[in-house]
């Protein structure tokens, strides 16, 4: 099988078993699940979050699963208990179809690495 398959199929995997677990089966689109990562990472799960703290928990997930790629170094949590990143290295310019590979790699790769998905 093809890395590329590969990834294709454990993407599948991923968006069908989170989709089920949080959206009553509707597939979950990518920024969904990104999100989900930064509530993930944040640590508060069980509450809700005004606008702005959406956009930075984007923010959060989006250092995280691109941390081990080498662009986002961890920094520290602050007062409130989120954390912050420092850019390592600038993102190459990448065509969305570029960026959209790279980011299911990166989820993919993140749930494999807790154990979600195998």
């Amino acid at each position: 099988m093809s890395r590329d398959d590969k990834l294709k199929e454990r993407w599948d995997l991923l968006v069908n078993k989170l989709s089920d677990q949080f959206s009553d089966g509707d597939p979950l689109e990518i920024d969904g699940i990104i999100y989900l990562v930064g509530v993930q990472e944040l640590g508060k799960l069980h509450r809700s979050f005004k606008k702005d703290e959406k956009v930075n928990l984007m923010h959060i997930a989006i250092c995280r699963l691109l941390e081990p790629y080498g662009y986002y170094d961890f920094d520290f949590f602050d007062e409130d208990g989120w954390p912050h990143y420092k850019v390592k290295e600038q993102l190459p310019p990448l065509k969305a179809g570029e960026q959209s590979v790279l980011m299911k790699e990166a989820l993919v790769q993140y749930f494999l690495e807790k154990e979600y998905i195998n």
